[in-house]
């Protein structure tokens, strides 16, 4: 019988496209399915509304459930500034900025829009995440919360 034929494994630059669209499709099932077993997600700057870090797939899976659907923000779009490949095999740093907009409370409705710069470190073995540092702006987040 033959060996059943695995996917091919996702480079760091995919594992980053994947979570970025994850991120414009508020998809905490696809963020998470991106995330080895035991990876672990931290916010190093405090974030209002985020954890300092989440401890496995599956707290990323329910974090990110809790975050994105309670939130009335829609990612509009991802702006990739850069992305780097390091010396270290398999880690990537992404500079980029998060453009949304959120329900105003005016008549008629509209929508306010905001933007949220961030960096990102993802550190990725076999096509998985095992660690991500995400560094967003705390004080963009608070005011996409108002």
């Amino acid at each position: 019988m033959p060996e059943p034929q695995h996917p091919p494994l996702r480079t760091p630059r995919e594992v980053l496209a994947r979570f970025y669209r994850a991120m414009v499709d508020k998809s905490a099932d696809d963020l998470a399915d991106l995330y080895a077993l035991d990876a672990v997600h931290e916010f190093p700057f405090a974030v209002p509304g985020f954890p300092p870090r989440y401890e496995g797939r599956e707290a990323v899976r329910a974090g990110y459930r809790v975050v994105w659907g309670g939130s009335p923000v829609r990612v509009d779009e991802i702006r990739k500034v850069a992305a780097y490949e390091t010396v270290e095999p398999g880690v990537i740093v992404a500079e980029h900025v998060v453009v949304g907009s959120l329900p105003h409370r005016s008549t008629p409705p509209r929508r306010t829009a905001i933007t949220v710069p961030g960096l990102l470190v993802l550190h990725v073995h076999d096509g998985l995440i095992t660690r991500a540092r995400d560094y967003m702006d705390g004080s963009g987040v608070a005011a996409a919360r108002e």
